[in-house]
């Protein structure tokens, strides 16, 4: 087993269903391309789509557009015919809605029941996405919801879920209290997994508990969001903007929506919160504004020098000759990664010119809004994590987290430990203070993570995220506080005294950065299955990136003493990889996924 993650869809025909799982993908590239075949690219698929990788069916679809047959198909692949032939109608459908021209009633019935997205349809008929969407609405030509009986007729299901179609009868019942919507992080991948799930999941039990209807729209079979009993209702769909827009629309005729959360299911839901906002969605939690106040450089230097905070220095580049000026400035080594990466993709430690120039060359979609973000890294730093609480007026500080490896390793692959075992009090109270100024600077409600670096007794920020982090469920174990269930609460504006006196969800007193002493010590390590990834020569990946770099040390047991030491006396453990050998690096501020 290679994969990941997994995608589900539903639907009342085949190519309905397959063409709305390619769009859960989240991926570019992951719906069928209609776009012209040219005669010579169709033997070079055919053998392609011999082999089994990620890419065939694109490669199966687009070699029968350009003209190769079922039979041919199906000797290169042994893919069943049925199959092939309902790819072959997909194509047949595209075609149709091409020489339509025009965006009449009829063509988009066919073709929304077949599954294609407003985007797709756009893209056939030379028009923008927005306005397909619009015509459509305006003919009406909506999607209804049909029903999963959870009890198979045998008597009254009352925990259904739905699924949508261009059919003809709704079977979404009517509700008498407006829903709280919380959109799931989609399927697992790395850079986004089960964690941000954990939070939607408690997210849901929380606000039922406290008397809302809540509504959860995701489309990963594999996770507990989508277990049917989790949410008054679940909407089993991809999270795109056009099938988000149509379950709020199907919850507006059924009862009304008090608003949406968009702030618990990692990126997914959060690159979808500005465009929901100006359709007119209420968003509940931090707002969108907030959100990309924290991701822009400008705007968020700006709150850091309001608060007398410091970042290490950076720039942003769209040419060599620009990257290499920032680079001069701020001096080598340098940390270089493309704009809204996800899950740390593209970034790279470049110790001289040489480098940076090879970095610049092989960069793709390097534009003025994408450029790619040039810093300075901190070596021989101390990474420090920490998830918090805001309110607007009160902090709730959930934990902090200090990487046991040295700065420069992804939050998703570093080891770390809580409470902090070599930080003392004045550099806590520190992190204490910052993390508070950036919440109350950036416009938090709800929960936040930052990731601070400490060099030379300097305190850096690299970056704040106002949402769900991966290193929530950790530090909600490691304190017995569920964070996730609070941040639910203060969306639909709850206080944190309020959290700490009648809802007993927080301490009376104190935070997690001022535990007992006798608190246990929590230590999160990463698994790393390297032997699952291979080359395209077939060949494992090796775990090692420098060719002669040792394995990082990662164990107490490497210690010398033969008196054991109290936890927070243990000396940090080091690699044994020279600076160049690293595999990760230090996330500036900006835009990431951590």
């Amino acid at each position: 087993m290679k994969s990941v993650g997994e995608a589900m869809a539903m639907g009342r025909n085949f190519t309905e269903a397959l063409q709305k799982a390619l769009r859960s993908l989240e991926q570019k590239g992951s719906q069928l391309d209609f776009s012209h075949v040219p005669e010579w690219e169709v033997p070079e698929l055919i053998e392609k789509s011999k082999r089994p990788t990620t890419d065939r069916l694109h490669q199966v679809q687009r070699a029968l557009l350009g003209g190769a047959s079922v039979e041919e198909l199906y000797a290169a692949t042994k893919i069943d015919p049925w199959f092939l032939d309902q790819l072959q109608l997909l194509n047949e459908m595209s075609h149709e809605i091409r020489k339509a021209g025009a965006l009449t009633d009829d063509m988009l019935r066919n073709a929304k029941r077949h599954g294609f997205s407003d985007e797709q349809i756009g893209a056939l008929t030379h028009n923008p996405e927005a306005v397909v969407r619009g015509v459509r609405q305006a003919l009406g030509i909506r999607p209804v919801y049909k029903t999963v009986d959870t009890c198979a007729a045998e008597f009254a299901a009352y925990t259904p879920y739905h699924y949508s179609s261009y059919d003809e009868e709704d079977e979404v019942g009517l509700h008498s209290k407006p829903s709280v919507i919380i959109l799931g992080s989609g399927p697992n991948r790395i850079g986004q997994g089960i964690e941000f799930d954990y939070s939607c999941v408690h997210a849901s039990m929380a606000l039922r508990k406290a008397g809302y209807e809540t509504v959860m729209v995701n489309c990963n079979p594999e996770t507990v969001s989508t277990d049917y009993d989790v949410s008054t209702r679940l909407y089993f769909e991809p999270l795109t903007l056009e099938d988000v827009l149509e379950v709020i629309a199907a919850e507006e005729r059924t009862g009304g929506v008090m608003g949406v959360f968009v702030q618990l299911g990692g990126q997914t839901p959060l690159k979808l919160a500005q465009q929901l906002a100006d359709a007119g969605v209420p968003i509940l939690g931090t707002s969108p504004e907030a959100i990309d106040l924290a991701e822009h450089r400008g705007m968020f230097s700006r709150v850091l020098d309001q608060a007398g905070l410091i970042a290490p220095k950076n720039g942003t580049a769209v040419s060599f000759e620009d990257a290499k000026k920032i680079a001069d400035e701020i001096g080598y080594p340098v940390l270089v990664r493309p704009s809204y990466v996800l899950g740390g993709r593209g970034m790279e430690i470049v110790y001289d010119e040489a480098n940076l120039s090879r970095y610049i060359a092989n960069a793709t979609e390097i534009t003025p809004d994408h450029p790619v973000l040039i810093d300075r890294f901190l070596e021989d730093a101390v990474e420090i994590d920490v998830d918090a609480l805001f309110d607007g007026t009160d902090m709730y500080l959930g934990g902090i987290m200090e990487h046991i490896e040295e700065a420069g390793i992804h939050s998703g692959d570093s080891a770390c430990v809580l409470p902090p075992i070599t930080l003392g009090s004045n550099v806590i109270e520190r992190v204490r203070t910052a993390t508070r100024a950036i919440a109350e600077g950036v416009g938090v409600r709800g929960l936040i993570n930052i990731q601070f670096a400490l060099a030379s007794d300097v305190l850096y920020v690299l970056e704040a995220n106002p949402r769900a982090s991966r290193t929530v469920p950790f530090v909600s174990k490691a304190t017995g506080v569920q964070m996730a269930k609070a941040a639910a609460l203060i969306g639909t504006g709850v206080t944190i005294n309020q959290l700490r006196s009648a809802y007993k969800m927080l301490p009376e007193t104190g935070d997690g950065s001022t535990l007992p002493l006798d608190a246990p010590v929590a230590v999160k390590e990463a698994v790393l299955p390297f032997s699952r990834f291979r080359t395209p020569e077939g060949k494992v990946v090796d775990s090692l990136l420098g060719r002669k770099c040792a394995p990082p040390v990662r164990s107490w047991a490497s210690t010398s003493t033969s008196t054991p030491l109290s936890p927070r006396a243990r000396p940090r453990p080091t690699t044994r990889c020279p600076p160049k050998a690293r595999s990760s690096s230090l996330w500036p501020t900006g835009t990431s996924d951590r």
